[in-house]
């Protein structure tokens, strides 16, 4: 039995959405005519998420919701990636640092759901991101993955046997908030040498002297002293991540994305030679460094599918 579903990604600037067709993710052992198909993406938008307050952001979420999802069929529940942190009992908003109105305790989960007419279910946005491409993007197929996005920061997610792991608080899974130099820079969360603060993008432009890190790999592309430093300060860095993950997890594929990831082969060559060289006793043939697949609409994706894991049948 397939059902459809609706996946929203917040973003700071720009929402997505996506509707997500999708059968019952634990199937029984006996289930008729083998597995189910693979999920599939029907549809999908864009909308600015305006700076309003929350319950302007609410209700342009709900209008584009309900308009994407009526040429679509019925769709039985949505998910919401949101960029930051909730509480998952009252599905109020904890901490949304990207987003500028007062959002800190305010409801968003059931205003959402009572706007959309349906149940909504909240994720991480790189946990959605996470989500989407272990199920239907560079990873599907794979029961260990870690996938981490390199934009203004450094976020992920890790799924364990085919299980998007959350822990108990839901908030295991900050793959740049790892320590990797006890005296380091200040890190946003509060904390000294975490991975974000050198490698995430806005780390990369500060020592790279650029506005943008594609301006920054521009430069060490064309000889830029100081920009080259500054990459490979951040692939060095990040690749220390990337190695202690696998050397606890021992992951099949791991999925980077994120606007910082756009340098292709510039960043994914020297990686993966810093990740092997940084992981020596993880085999480098039983994994595999891959850029994300999915694009933009990543998280919008994993928030449906999520909605589904969450609601389905």
């Amino acid at each position: 039995m397939t059902s459809r579903y609706l996946g929203i990604d917040v973003g700071g600037t720009n929402s997505k959405l996506a509707v997500v067709e999708a059968g019952d993710p634990d199937p029984p052992a006996d289930h008729p005519g083998g597995p189910p198909d693979p999920p599939r993406l029907l549809a999908t938008a864009t909308i600015p998420t305006s700076t309003g307050d929350p319950g302007e952001v609410v209700g342009r979420l709900a209008a584009a919701g309900a308009e994407l999802v009526a040429g679509q069929g019925p769709v039985v529940a949505a998910g919401v990636g949101v960029p930051g942190l909730f509480d998952e009992a009252s599905g109020r908003i904890v901490l949304l640092p990207n987003l500028p109105a007062a959002w800190t305790g305010q409801a968003f989960r059931e205003p959402l759901a009572a706007g959309l007419g349906m149940p909504v279910a909240l994720i991480n946005d790189a946990r959605a991101f996470t989500l989407a491409e272990s199920r239907m993007g560079a990873a599907a197929g794979c029961p260990t993955v870690v996938c981490l996005t390199l934009g203004t920061g450094v976020g992920g997610g890790v799924v364990v046997d085919g299980r998007l792991r959350f822990g108990p608080s839901g908030r295991a899974g900050e793959l740049g908030h790892q320590v990797i130099e006890l005296d380091g820079p200040r890190c946003g969360c509060g904390n000294r040498g975490c991975v974000e603060a050198f490698a995430a993008g806005a780390a990369l432009c500060r020592a790279g002297g650029r506005d943008t890190p594609e301006a920054v790999f521009a430069a060490a592309a064309a000889g830029d002293q100081r920009a080259a430093a500054a990459v490979g300060e951040a692939v060095g860095r990040l690749a220390v991540g990337i190695a202690n993950l696998l050397t606890v997890l021992w992951p099949e594929r791991v999925v980077v994305g994120g606007g910082v990831a756009g340098a292709g082969d510039q960043l994914f060559g020297p990686l993966r030679a810093a990740v092997a060289a940084a992981a020596p006793l993880v085999d480098p043939s039983s994994y595999a460094i891959v850029p994300a697949a999915l694009g933009p609409g990543a998280g919008a994706i994993g928030a449906a599918l999520w909605a589904r894991e969450r609601t389905g049948p």
